[in-house]
């Protein structure tokens, strides 16, 4: 990696490679978490000699410290060096008259070169975030090239890692396999839920979130595995899996805001607001990418992570409005939506309270491993409560769904206000799955009632399951076509006579 000036460039990376050419005399280069006994920083500098001399600077997060000089205008290169002790050896002077810098004269004339090779080895009281800058007060800017390696004692599991990424790579794997069967099982509820014409879109949105949610996971894994091997890793699988965590948050947020506003949507026809809300929070998941390493040590400790916040606010606001809609036009839905409103209140909210945990409580160097895994908690959370209110199950007595895909289309086609009007109220379709253990061949080919109703002076044919549950709501008009496509498994003839009977009198 080369560049001209790039602050962020390395941060948060254990093996660094870059030229550096600026007109600057103090400059930030990275960060790294290391631990109480095991840290160890190994560079190369190399630059010409007529540039001499420049300085590695090595602070620590005390308020007295870093805080103290970094992004501070009033503080000039001099001041940002005073703050720095030297017995605690965070000066490395680049130069041969420094023996610990390694040094050594490389060249002949005016291609002479300093090139230094040397190492610093790190002893705190607790794991500690260590900020390298590099300096030339006074001088005509700075220009170099360098290696970094930063690592955390011998393992596999923590060498190149930055202390408070220790257990990322462990808790991802697992949350991997759990996330794996929690969408295999959604799979397989959805093969039954459209055997019997109930998988609706709610339902494929959520099944699309558990899916983008295991591909995320996939290249996290994946990346923090080859970055445990080499300290590199690959950062376009780092950017994949952070993306399709966006498309995650996108996806289930459409899902329970479609799912909340059954009554709204059927009422007023308007679904377009809680898809533009769910793709609000994209900008500023695509900012988080792009935060000061030097002042932000993880996602949500940033303006953009509380504008983040602030959304999934907003769209709780907008979630409330929807079930409350949704209870005055379907009542008998209180079973599902007063359980389905309060567990996904503590999804809401979680996320905010999370974060400002995180904040004010959790120290500096542990946030970032602890809030990876709470917040892929709060997403398992999600995740499990959406499947276990939609388990097809006749266990489940608040199976939400009742109205079946064969019957939306039927609805749509009637005449402008009649959909809503002639929407069928039934609290639950759960008995739909009462006869799981054998088939229900009575529940398929027979019907118990036939009746014709007059709403509007417009014929509509209501039909009834034997469960006496309504099976199908068809206006009269195109009658016809419908029964040639939708019935054509019915054998009765007592249709017939009402089919003749209803034909003449029209």
């Amino acid at each position: 990696m080369r560049f001209v000036f790039a602050a962020s460039a390395g941060a948060g990376r254990c093996m660094l490679a870059a030229g550096l050419q600026i007109n600057s005399d103090w400059v930030f280069l990275t960060r790294f978490c290391f631990l109480t006994d095991f840290g160890r920083l190994n560079f190369k500098f190399r630059y010409p000699k007529s540039r001499c001399c420049q300085n590695i600077l090595l602070y620590f997060d005390e308020s007295s410290q870093w805080p103290a000089v970094y992004k501070r205008p009033d503080k000039d290169c001099y001041l940002k060096e005073s703050v720095l002790r030297p017995e605690n050896n965070q000066v490395i002077n680049l130069t041969t008259r420094y023996t610990w810098s390694g040094c050594m004269v490389e060249g002949e004339g005016n291609e002479e070169m300093l090139s230094c090779v040397g190492g610093r080895s790190f002893r705190s009281v607790r794991e500690r975030w260590w900020y390298i800058a590099l300096s030339k007060c006074g001088g005509d800017g700075l220009q170099l090239e360098y290696e970094m390696t930063l690592t955390n004692g011998q393992s596999f599991w923590t060498q190149h890692f930055s202390a408070d990424e220790f257990g990322i790579l462990e808790t991802d794997i697992t949350f991997l396999v759990i996330f794996a069967l929690v969408f295999t099982l959604s799979c397989y509820f959805a093969y039954n839920l459209k055997g019997r014409q109930l998988l609706h879109t709610t339902y494929k949105m959520f099944m699309t979130a558990a899916g983008v949610e295991v591909l995320s996971l996939l290249f996290f894994c994946i990346y923090w595995g080859l970055y445990a091997r080499d300290g590199v890793g690959n950062g376009s699988l780092k950017i994949l899996g952070e993306k399709n965590t966006e498309c995650f948050a996108s996806f289930h947020l459409s899902s329970l805001t479609d799912c909340a506003m059954v009554g709204f949507k059927t009422i007023s026809h308007t679904d377009g607001l809680p898809r533009v809300i769910s793709l609000f929070p994209l900008p500023l998941r695509v900012c988080l990418q792009f935060f000061d390493p030097g002042e932000v040590l993880y996602a949500y400790d940033s303006p953009a992570g509380y504008g983040l916040m602030g959304l999934q606010l907003l769209a709780y606001v907008w979630f409330c409005y929807a079930v409350l809609v949704s209870l005055k036009h379907y009542p008998e839905k209180q079973p599902f939506y007063i359980p389905f409103f309060t567990a996904y209140t503590l999804w809401f909210f979680a996320v905010p309270v999370m974060a400002l945990i995180a904040n004010f409580g959790i120290s500096r160097w542990a946030r970032e491993k602890i809030v990876n895994g709470i917040q892929l908690g709060i997403h398992l959370y999600a995740h499990v409560v959406f499947l276990a209110i939609t388990r097809p199950s006749a266990a489940n007595k608040n199976f939400p769904y009742h109205v079946r895909t064969s019957q939306i289309g039927i609805l749509l086609s009637s005449p402008k206000g009649m959909g809503a009007e002639s929407f069928p109220h039934h609290a639950y379709g759960n008995s739909s799955f009462l006869g799981d253990s054998q088939p229900n061949f009575t529940e398929l080919f027979s019907i118990h009632t036939v009746s014709i109703v007059h709403p509007k002076n417009e014929n509509l044919l209501k039909i009834y399951s034997p469960s006496g549950h309504p099976r199908f709501d068809i206006h009269w008009n195109g009658f016809e076509e419908i029964y040639n496509q939708n019935l054509h498994y019915i054998t009765s003839s007592p249709l017939d006579p009402l089919h003749q009977s209803e034909s003449s009198n029209s």
